[in-house]
Formats: structure tokens, sequence, C-alpha cells
């Protein structure tokens, strides 16, 4: 229940997906989280009235605590981390989903075998609210509770995925897949440490099919000049091509190239866009 007129502005259900749940604040080694696995469920809500923050974060809180959720985390804009915690969520974009990186709320909360987030903000005009809920398989399946990472030394916490199969469908299919789960401080080249999901599935599928070869390819937006960007979209591919080395994956299997703003997925005019273009992608190498 909002407290204003709200409009479902996007919604998407993935079933057996996995999410990594923020549950700190931002900082030298990036946004703390837990993986989570289930039925990933996002929708979006414009609210129409000129709501603050507060306003929009507080009546959900409470319904959420009377229905028995538990809080998990909950922060606000500088306490979050600022842009840095609102940029290592994957949130719906414009005009969907609007985010003033002055004023948002983060909210992460759990009941029994089910996790949810809530990010809220709002315009001159109109909050906005996201929420992200992961529930158990229908089929039986159940969420992974979420658990402290488990490092592995030299290299990311091992999780299971039991989205792999699928993972090598959508690989082979288009021949090079965005791996969306890795964090990266903001302007390091070093992966943060954690557990990705995306890098389990890869080590695993690099393991099913021994002939085959990749490249990682470093992507970053068009912020400052193509030499530093090319540097740094190299020393981000390199730094993912070492956590699969840690996972058991031959060095002499993967390449790792930069080509900093060159090959944009998305605008570079809005935020948004510009989050969409950092990022590391796999590509096939093999053409047997």
């Amino acid at each position: 229940m909002f407290p204003a007129p709200a409009n479902a502005t996007a919604s998407s259900l993935e079933p057996m997906a996995s999410y990594r749940l923020p549950i700190g604040p931002w900082g030298p080694e990036g946004v703390p989280s837990r993986l989570v696995e289930g039925t990933v469920e996002q929708t979006a809500w414009r609210i129409a009235a000129p709501l603050s923050t507060l306003d929009l974060m507080a009546p959900l809180r409470r319904q959420l605590q009377a229905e028995g959720w538990q809080v998990i985390y909950d922060c606000e804009t500088a306490a979050c981390g600022g842009y840095d915690f609102r940029y290592s969520l994957p949130l719906m974009t414009e005009p969907d989903m609007h985010v003033d990186l002055g004023d948002f709320r983060y909210l992460a909360a759990g009941k029994g075998a089910e996790v949810l987030s809530l990010m809220v903000s709002r315009s001159q005009v109109s909050g906005f609210v996201q929420m992200t809920r992961v529930s158990p398989e229908p089929s039986g399946g159940a969420v992974v509770p979420p658990q402290p990472a488990d490092p592995v030394p030299g290299g990311p916490a091992l999780y299971p995925t039991p989205a792999q199969g699928d993972f090598a469908v959508r690989l082979e299919r288009a021949g090079s897949l965005v791996l969306e789960d890795l964090v990266f401080a903001s302007g390091a080249g070093e992966l943060a440490a954690g557990d990705y999901a995306s890098l389990v599935a890869l080590a695993g599928y690099l393991s099913d099919h021994p002939a085959r070869r990749i490249a990682l390819v470093g992507h970053t937006d068009a912020s400052g000049g193509l030499p530093g960007n090319i540097a740094l979209s190299e020393a981000r591919a390199s730094s993912v091509r070492k956590a699969l080395i840690a996972l058991g994956v031959a060095g002499d299997r993967i390449e790792a190239k930069g080509v900093g703003y060159l090959a944009p997925r998305a605008s570079n005019l809005t935020p948004e866009g510009q989050t969409q273009n950092r990022r590391v992608e796999v590509m096939l190498t093999s053409t047997q």
C-alpha cells in the first residue's frame, strides 16, 4: 500500500535465478552482499505525489514488519555509500525507475526462506519504488538462505549454481555473455572479494567442455580519455581471469582484453546507460 496513487511501470519474473542481496554500505571492497536463489521478481512503481523518500519508505517498512518481515539492512543516501552503492544495484532503467543520487533509501528484509529489497527515490513531481523479491521455487526447490561469504584463498567463494545448464545454452547460442553480477570498486581494476554465481557457472562450463577457450573483454563508460579507459577495462578483465584461475580453470584457456568505451551497449548520455556500459563479458573464441 502506497501513501498516494501508484502505477506499476515495469515488472519481470525469472525462475531459477540468482540475486546478490546488498546487506551493508559500499566500502573499499564494494557492497557486502549475500547470494540468494529462487524465483526473482522485480517490480517498479511511480507514485503520483511529490513525497519525500522517508514518506515513501516509512509506511512500506511498517507494512513489512507487520507481515513478519525482519529488516536485514536499512540506509539512506550517504550512509548507504551514495553513488557507488546505487550503481552496484541491478535497478530497472529510466523512465521506469528513477533514482536521485542525492536522495534515496534502501531496505533489505527476510521472512523465512524469502528475501526482498526496496529502493526508494523521487523526482520533483513523483516518487519511485523498486522491489526485488526472491521466493522459493514452486517445484519444491528452495531459496538458498543468505549466508556470509566463505572466501576461498586466491579467489571468490564457491556457491553451487543450478542455472549452469542455462548459462551454457545462452553462451553457446549468443557467443558472448555479460557477467552481470561482478562488482568493482569505483575506478579500481580489482574484482571485489565475494561469491559470483556467473564465475562459478563459467568455470563449470569450461570444466565440462575442456576444448573450449574464452576471451574476457572489459568495457567502460565514456568518462575520461580512451587510453586510461582501455587500461582500466583490461585490468578488470585480467582480475576476472585471475578469479577463474583460482576456480581451477587453466590460464592458457583465457585471454583478457580491454576495449575501453569503444563498444557501448547503451547511451553514455544517462547515468543508467553508463552503468550498463561498465562491464566484463565472456566471449567464446573456440571454432570447434
